[in-house]
């Protein structure tokens, strides 16, 4: 399954903030963008993995996302 991934410089601390908006509270933090993505890779897994747990379903994937130019 694919879901949508934010990830966001965190200009106070440094580093990098991942959340995926489709799973509410699942998000992480790296140094670098591809710690951010390991980490929130292993969020989604766990989240995941405890709603398959507790019998509930995964939420749909957001939908997609893109850029728009404004002049």
């Amino acid at each position: 399954m694919r879901y949508l991934v934010v990830i966001t410089e965190d200009l106070e601390d440094g580093g990098y903030n991942a959340s995926c908006p489709a799973l509410p509270g699942c998000h992480s933090e790296g140094a670098t963008i591809e710690e951010a993505m390991d980490g929130i890779r292993e969020a989604i897994a766990c989240y995941l993995e405890s709603l398959s747990i507790d019998d509930l379903p995964a939420p749909a994937p957001a939908p997609v996302v893109t850029e728009v130019e404004v002049a």
